[in-house]
């Protein structure tokens, strides 16, 4: 998949079939529509485009509401959309002046003009240009002097309850990792790089890794104990996490905290990943460090369990 972040670089291409959206989180809804790009590509021999926009627009029109809480940084995105055979993602930058650009100029200026759309595939209830102005409506009943094909793909259901970003959310922050993982299609992933800590876990017998995410808005699922997977260098880990403020301790800050079973190397500073399976417990506060210790076996029994 061929990255593009200025419009100027997007070469023309003779079919492209496109898709546009913030497709925050790549769920299973965003992922019918992306299959459907990628067929529609290969029967039309032409190149499957998705398009997106950073940051996300919440983050930048003043009118939007609170900052939302994404499920994917930017990067995190790029790898999801890399493994569903995209040929090109455009990658718009979302500033005041682009957000005021009008439904028509964006037919014009971006599906015509710079990437020559030739079929365009949109997912349920899909708005674009200023003030959410632009409709598959309007895409339908103008499609021919467009110039190109539209397909809307029907509302995405999971087991009859719609299927959304905002539902995933809801699931994380109430610590449904479940919910989230079957919406999600994929297990929820937290990266960034790692940090030294106070190392308390080596007096316990349980070394962890502290984890920095460097999306600031990225969304933290709830504080309690989680079994996930870790990639590290390359290398695929079990672990167990924590999130939380560790009250045994009198911690003052929230942190990410994972041990990982049978593995003792050194990678402070090195980027991480971690892919949440399960969530175990909520977090507690133990009398002392020795209940805390007990507590920690029973948490990596789980964990193994959970990750066999």
């Amino acid at each position: 998949m061929e990255v593009i972040r200025e419009l100027k670089h997007f070469p023309q291409l003779a079919n492209a079939v496109v898709t546009s959206g913030t497709f925050d989180g790549v769920h299973v809804g965003h992922q019918k529509i992306l299959k459907r790009v990628v067929e529609n590509a290969t029967e039309m021999d032409g190149k499957s485009v998705v398009i997106t926009f950073w940051p996300h627009p919440r983050h930048v029109l003043p009118n939007g509401g609170p900052p939302v809480h994404l499920l994917t940084s930017i990067e995190e995105k790029i790898s999801l959309l890399r493994q569903f055979g995209i040929d090109y993602l455009l990658i718009i930058p979302f500033t005041p002046e682009f957000s005021n650009l009008s439904s028509s100029d964006f037919i014009q200026k971006i599906l015509i003009q710079a990437v020559n759309t030739k079929k365009l595939i949109i997912g349920y209830d899909h708005h674009f240009g200023k003030n959410r102005e632009g409709s598959f409506e309007y895409l339908k009943e103008n499609a021919a002097t467009l110039g190109f094909e539209v397909e809307e793909i029907p509302r995405e259901d999971v087991e009859h309850v719609a299927v959304s970003s905002t539902k995933i959310r809801k699931a994380l922050e109430a610590g449904d990792i479940e919910t989230a993982n079957k919406y999600l299609g994929y297990f929820y992933r937290l990266t960034g790089t790692v940090s030294e800590g106070e190392k308390l876990g080596r007096t316990l017998g349980f070394r962890t890794a502290n984890l920095h995410v460097t999306e600031p808005f990225k969304l933290i699922p709830a504080r309690g104990v989680y079994a996930v997977y870790g990639t590290v260098k390359g290398k695929r880990l079990k672990g167990m996490l924590n999130i939380g403020m560790r009250p045994t301790v009198g911690g003052l800050t929230q942190t990410i905290e994972t041990h990982f079973f049978d593995f003792s190397s050194d990678i402070y500073h090195q980027e991480l990943q971690l892919e949440l399976v399960a969530r175990l417990r909520d977090e507690q506060k133990f009398p002392g460090l020795e209940a805390l210790q007990a507590q920690l076996i029973k948490d990596q029994e789980a964990a193994k369990k959970a990750l066999a």
